[in-house]
């Protein structure tokens, strides 16, 4: 049943209420609500962030910059790194080399030369950076809904996926 949540509520958790989670996973809407609660609680569900178009928030250039910090500082410069303007994602890698990569916004190349600047000044590198055509956001395909029977959850690629893979 949880699966089933997380699974709708990645899909659109802003449009979305506990009815019809309800209806959809075959429970009641006070069973969907507690079990949000508890989700919530666990720290399974940490917030519900909305997917914003950066383009057309006036922030038109998107990129990624990957980098190679000391693992043993990786996690004190991934907080440094996300307090520099700009700075929209920042994910600590398990590998030895190019562990950090940002996610970088900005109106102007003024602004990404800013950002390098303040990346810079903590002493690292940028390894390789890439400027971003297009985002594409879905749902963890495994989480199937329940109750839907096989074959109702599917990937983007049209695969279906049976509940009990």
């Amino acid at each position: 049943m949880d699966r089933s949540i997380l699974y709708l509520l990645q899909r659109d958790a802003r449009n979305t209420t506990a009815e019809e989670i309800a209806d959809t996973a075959g429970v009641s809407a006070s069973t969907v609500r507690n079990r949000i609660d508890l989700l919530e609680a666990d720290g399974i569900i940490n917030g519900y962030h909305p997917e914003i178009d950066y383009e057309a928030a006036n922030l038109p250039l998107q990129m990624t910059f990957v980098i190679t910090a000391s693992p043993t500082e990786l996690s004190s410069l991934s907080e440094k790194v996300r307090a520099i303007q700009g700075i929209i994602d920042v994910r600590e890698m398990l590998t030895g080399r190019r562990n950090l990569h940002v996610d970088v916004v900005g109106t102007s190349t003024t602004d990404v030369t800013r950002i390098t600047d303040a990346i810079h000044d903590l002493g690292l590198e940028i390894d390789s950076s890439e400027m971003m055509r297009r985002r594409h956001v879905q749902p963890v395909n495994h989480f199937f809904l329940q109750g839907a029977g096989e074959g109702n959850a599917h990937s983007d690629n049209g695969d279906d996926e049976s509940p009990n893979e």
